[in-house]
């Protein structure tokens, strides 16, 4: 691997900016850099990784009274390393572990054959055999290692086991299932632990698991292993999100609480978060365009959300920075991928240019369009009382869509493009349902935090 020692001079101001200081007080520190990335470490790649390539935040706890050791890092900050570390280092003392990610892919992917997955890192001589059928490694001393998908949290109802390493938890649909289930296998050995590698997300799963008397945290930036990382990814990740609530979660590895006075709270898309729909009566895409193609518009939103009984279900989001064209040829193909029977496009700011333009992108199928006349927060009211009243159920996790709805307070900040298509997604789908469904905004009440509750 050829390292470009110019490389940093692409990078933003900005960037190189917090490189420098984190560089400066490293040394300071006399703190030693930390390889894992790269394919030899220090031209040893089987030397002690703990000992001589770990930072203080990768090494498990050192008492014996932890259950669970919790590590909370930004993106690329080297948690999955830790954790595979880990898992090779409790295998010499435990006999079975299980290996649990989102899904089946991510769990290939990255905690297995991922740059800093657990047969990626092995030492020749403690390499584990992969049986992807039967979802298990086997290493050379007969430990054994399951891995399961969060999608199904049955699948750890039976097995038994002495350790687990949970991966990204914070953003499994249905972490509760899954954790109630590992933990009745967890019954092996005279003290079983849990690693659980995530960037957190404001779960009351993962508030309550902070708060736990037996739970260890360690804390990482994606700054912390930013000498591992390619400068494009410092260059259009860290210094896209720098200085956002969005890059304090994803770079900072901050737990966020709710937004005083934003209309949605994270609990109440948790509550109702559905790994997958039901067979749905009607999909629409929903449309809310840019005001402009430049460089420093918004972004144009694009929401795919069905209905099935009465309750609302956003699939998928498709939302980006295009031009007029290419937000119009996102919207077709996501109406032809999902099945959905009509687009419902806000013509605000392009008035009958919004029609034109999707029919210009070969759509010629059934075109709503909406003129948004009243203001977003009464427009918004009767979808957050749908959500108030468990009737709206996100499809997995849509993390930006969802990061704008719970930092949305009326009247501040930026236009909110990803929920204004959820708005009109759900307002058309709720038409010639029973007025009850749809929740009047006269019948709502302010609660703490400036939402509203039925």
């Amino acid at each position: 691997m050829t390292v470009d020692p110019d490389a940093y001079k692409r990078w933003t101001t900005a960037a190189q900016e917090k490189a420098l200081e984190r560089l400066r007080q490293a040394q300071a520190a006399n703190w030693r850099p930390f390889y894992c990335a790269l394919p030899a470490c220090d031209g040893r790649p089987h030397d002690d990784w703990e000992w001589n390539h770990a930072r203080a935040d990768q090494k498990p706890p050192t008492d014996l009274e932890w259950f669970v050791w919790l590590l909370l890092s930004g993106r690329g900050a080297g948690k999955t390393r830790s954790g595979a570390e880990y898992i090779h280092r409790v295998v010499h003392h435990v006999s079975r572990v299980a290996l649990v990610a989102p899904t089946g892919p991510d769990a290939r992917d990255t905690m297995l054959e991922g740059e800093s997955g657990l047969l990626t890192i092995a030492k020749p001589d403690h390499r584990p055999v992969y049986e992807p059928s039967k979802r298990r490694l086997t290493w050379p001393n007969g430990a054994i290692g399951t891995v399961f998908s969060a999608e199904e949290p049955d699948r750890l109802r039976g097995p038994e086991h002495g350790a687990a390493w949970c991966d990204e938890a914070a953003f499994y649909p249905l972490i509760q299932g899954v954790w109630d289930n590992l933990l009745f296998g967890l019954r092996m050995g005279a003290l079983p632990r849990v690693v659980v590698t995530t960037t957190p997300k404001p779960k009351p799963w993962l508030k309550e698991l902070v708060k736990d008397p037996r739970t260890r945290i360690s804390r990482a930036s994606t700054y912390d292993n930013l000498d591992n990382l390619s400068p494009v990814f410092a260059e259009r990740i860290i210094a896209k999100y720098e200085g956002t609530r969005l890059g304090r979660q994803e770079i900072h590895a901050e737990l966020l609480e709710d937004v005083e006075g934003a209309l949605w709270a994270y609990a109440m898309i948790e509550e109702d978060r559905v790994a997958q729909h039901p067979s749905l009566e009607r999909i629409v895409v929903a449309v809310d365009p840019a005001g402009s193609s430049s460089d420093t518009a918004d972004e144009t939103g694009i929401l795919v959300v069905g209905r099935a009984n009465g309750h609302y279900y956003p699939i998928a989001d498709r939302s980006g920075h295009y031009s007029p064209h290419g937000w119009a040829s996102a919207a077709n193909r996501a109406y032809e991928e999902f099945g959905a029977d009509a687009i419902v496009a806000e013509k605000n700011f392009g008035g009958e240019m919004v029609a034109s333009t999707i029919r210009n992108a070969g759509f010629d199928a059934r075109l709503i369009t909406v003129h948004a006349k009243k203001a977003k927060r009464l427009r918004a009211e009767p979808v957050v009382g749908l959500y108030e009243q468990h009737k709206v159920h996100h499809v997995g996790t849509m993390l930006e869509m969802e990061t704008e709805m719970c930092e949305w307070v009326p009247d501040e900040g930026d236009s909110p493009n990803r929920l204004d298509a959820l708005v009109y997604a759900i307002t058309e789908l709720s038409k010639g349902a029973r007025r009850a469904e749809v929740a009047s905004p006269t019948n709502l009440r302010l609660v703490p935090g400036g939402r509203r509750s039925a």
